[in-house]
């Protein structure tokens, strides 16, 4: 595998992980999954079926979790204590299932996260054994915290969750990259490809999307060029881009070496 993503050590082909919610349905979750190229797909217990409900259909029916690796996540939990639960519970769903996707939110306008919360919900799931990936804040010293604390990866914000604004704040950001020892994910804000691609050229090691794909008008067609972007944006970053230089014109071609007309060639008039 040519330049692979590791999380708690697995290695993954694609670096878009995916959400499973928001969809139409099951059927239209498939389609835009698969077209995603995802292998991680991000599930809200508190939300959707994955066999709480033998008499709804389930998730698990659509995207078979021996195909895909399933991240449960804590959406809609405002406490640690409602995270933690929540996410055992989806362990014992999944057969002891380790890794998870943890938030715990602040405000139910802007889905910002509580971080006071979320890093005690974050000491209490490594302790209990789970691998963490965490949805922060883009600030650089709440990440630290979290990736010492124990936390598999670190997910910052791009901007607030579902907005499609893209990248806010990208100094914090190349901020949280440079210090970090664990993959870091953009997480929220995504609106369209070149956020996602954007992204990927900072220096981020994967992006996770859900509102910018199930929001789109073809789901599906939305899902492949987020794939491509990621793709493009992360071999941007491995290339090395040209240095910026304001005010200062390098053409293209040479002006010095060029080969001189040659001898007894007439002028054109």
């Amino acid at each position: 595998m040519i330049d692979p993503l590791i999380i708690a050590g697995k290695s993954y082909h694609s670096r878009l992980l995916v959400g499973t919610g928001k969809y139409r349905d099951f059927d239209e979750t498939r389609d835009a999954v698969a077209a995603s190229g995802a292998e991680i797909v991000t599930v809200a217990i508190r939300r959707t079926n994955i066999g709480q409900d033998a008499n709804q259909p389930s998730l698990v029916d659509a995207l078979p979790p021996a195909r895909y690796t399933y991240l449960p996540n804590s959406a809609g939990c405002y406490t640690a204590e409602d995270a933690v639960r929540t996410l055992r519970l989806a362990r014992e769903l999944l057969d002891g299932h380790r890794l998870v996707k943890l938030e715990v939110l602040g405000d139910p306008e802007t889905l910002f996260p509580d971080m006071p919360e979320t890093v005690k919900a974050a000491e209490t799931l490594v302790n209990d054994g789970f691998d963490v990936m965490v949805y922060c804040s883009d600030d650089p010293i709440q990440a630290r915290r979290l990736e010492d604390i124990g936390c598999c990866a670190i997910m910052p914000l791009a901007s607030i969750i579902g907005s499609g604004m893209g990248i806010v704040n990208p100094w914090n950001l190349q901020l949280i990259i440079e210090q970090a020892r664990v993959p870091v994910l953009v997480d929220a804000g995504v609106g369209t490809a070149s956020d996602a691609a954007i992204a990927m050229e900072l220096g981020c090691d994967a992006v996770l999307m859900n509102s910018a794909i199930a929001h789109a008008r073809h789901p599906a067609l939305m899902a492949g060029a987020m794939k491509k972007a990621v793709q493009a944006g992360r071999e941007a970053y491995l290339a090395g881009r040209m240095p910026r230089k304001l005010y200062s014109a390098v053409p293209s071609s040479p002006q010095f070496g060029v080969i001189a007309p040659a001898s007894g060639a007439r002028r054109a008039a």
